[in-house]
């Protein structure tokens, strides 16, 4: 984990000396550090802060503020459930119980083992197709709970697929 730390550091420390510490490159040295590592660890929110001589609560404030920034840790497979109008009369709000069964997660939150994240959209503009998920940018149609399940499947039978191979 030291070295985990210290390699942000490193990281910050260039992005920091990259972009300069005027307040209004708050919000872009966020999002370089989102890039960085898919989501806002809180060390550097803090170092953040300190790098531009403002309150932590400033940071905090603008990072929970905007719905573009994580402040979790992203799951190595992404999961996007459609609350568009026509996905939610098509039983969208079904379809996002059913992963939260299956993950045992809500909406926002990553799996204990960071296989999958869980996340809605307002619209994937796929509507003839509702209800719908994207599964790491892929768009699944018609995703009723059974739809899920076999997405689910999917995932476990390649992973269990290559740790044949690993092993």
């Amino acid at each position: 984990m030291v070295g985990e730390d210290l390699e942000i550091k490193e990281k910050i420390k260039i992005l920091f000396e990259r972009i300069g510490n005027k307040r209004e490159n708050l919000i872009p040295i966020l999002q370089q550090i989102q890039e960085e590592f898919g989501y806002l660890p809180p060390d550097t929110m803090l170092e953040v802060a300190r790098f531009l001589n403002i309150p932590e609560i400033d940071v905090y404030s603008v990072a929970t503020f905007y719905n573009q920034f994580r402040l979790t840790p992203p799951g190595k497979h992404s999961v996007r459930v459609c609350m568009g109008t026509a996905c939610h009369v098509k039983g969208g709000h079904i379809t996002l119980a059913a992963w939260q069964r299956r993950l045992k997660i809500e909406s926002g939150e990553t799996t204990p083992d960071r296989e999958f994240d869980l996340n809605t959209v307002a619209c994937v503009g796929c509507c003839a197709m509702a209800p719908v998920t994207v599964v790491d940018k892929k768009v699944e149609a018609k995703a009723d709970p059974t739809r899920v399940d076999g997405i689910l499947l999917q995932f476990q039978l390649q992973k269990e697929k290559e740790d044949k191979v690993n092993n």
